[in-house]
């Protein structure tokens, strides 16, 4: 049923979307983006467990910073929107390259080789499966903020020895 644009207005439910999707970023990793794509692709789309049972387990340099980042999305996931490791798959991955750091490796007869460091950014998005995506909330919240621009002072029982004049140490 498609409602009308008045009824919109005072329809006191909307529904908004909710948080369930968490990352965590790695920055300048110094490794070759494609080794570290090479890595991030079997991973793309597992649960959080078999990440990490994977990543154990694959014989690439690449694997310890991206079990890392694993890890440390999952802890962002526990804290930010408690979810439970169980219910987490890895529903984005991504790997950018970075900036790479060039220097110059001294040769024989005075001559000098070029060499190029390069870095990577991975970003990996851990999505909890559990929580339901959208939420109907009251339009309304039921506590308004005062408008008033001036707020009564409240009686505090702490500060009833003070005299007007001073504080507590003023007097002898």
């Amino acid at each position: 049923m498609v409602k009308s644009t008045k009824e919109r207005l005072f329809d006191p439910q909307v529904i908004i979307k909710k948080k369930t999707e968490v990352y965590a970023l790695g920055r300048h990793i110094s490794l070759s983006a494609d080794k570290a794509r090479r890595v991030i692709d079997q991973i793309r789309g597992r649960s959080y467990e078999e990440t990490l049972m994977i990543l154990e387990l694959m014989p690439y340099r690449a694997c310890y910073p991206i079990f890392k980042l694993v890890y440390s999305a999952a802890a962002n996931a526990s804290y930010s929107i408690g979810s439970n490791e169980a219910n987490l798959i890895i529903s984005k991955a991504e790997v950018n390259e970075g900036t790479r750091a060039k220097k110059l490796k001294p040769r024989a007869r005075g001559r000098s080789y070029p060499i190029k460091r390069t870095t990577c950014h991975i970003t990996v998005f851990v999505k909890d499966i559990s929580l339901d995506e959208y939420e109907q909330v009251s339009k309304y919240p039921a506590i308004k903020k005062s408008r008033n621009k001036y707020v009564t002072p409240v009686y505090d029982p702490l500060y009833d020895d003070v005299d007007i004049t001073g504080g507590v140490w003023d007097k002898k």
